[in-house]
């Protein structure tokens, strides 16, 4: 469980951080929507986790913009630490975020299903207005 805190300061981070990307950084590399989803910091302060989800872009610029937030590392904790009080600063480690890009699959899966549902829901309802028998197997006589 975090101490409020780890609250506080992952805030404090994710602003911090996401401000930065957007405003201090201009390597052409960096496209698309970045955004900083989450922060997870250590019990001690010492570490915190940031995750970034990259929208709007390929595969390969995906990987390309991850990399150059990598590269500018030490921008981004220079820029965090004057933004953050007190005497330490976290080191930063960067992951991507796939929640997000599970959910979307998630939900692509869950309108496929639909769709497949209703589509054979139609044609029962169409086969049935018409008198037609249902095509199943188990409805057929063997000869």
């Amino acid at each position: 469980m975090e101490s409020r805190r780890q609250r506080k300061i992952a805030r404090v981070i994710r602003d911090s951080v996401s401000c930065t990307i957007h405003t201090r950084l201009s390597d052409p590399r960096i496209t698309g929507l970045v955004s900083v989803t989450e922060v997870s910091v250590s019990p001690d302060v010492k570490n915190a986790t940031v995750y970034l989800s990259i929208f709007g872009v390929n595969e390969t610029e995906h990987k390309l913009t991850f990399a150059a937030i990598e590269h500018a590392a030490g921008p981004i904790q220079a820029a965090l630490g004057k933004d953050l009080p007190g005497r330490a600063c976290p080191h930063l480690t960067f992951e991507p975020d796939t929640k997000m890009k599970n959910t979307l699959r998630t939900l692509t899966l869950i309108e496929e299903a639909r769709q497949e549902f209703e589509d054979n829901d139609d044609r029962r309802q169409t086969d049935e207005a018409f008198g037609d028998e249902p095509d199943d197997a188990d409805n057929r006589e063997n000869p």
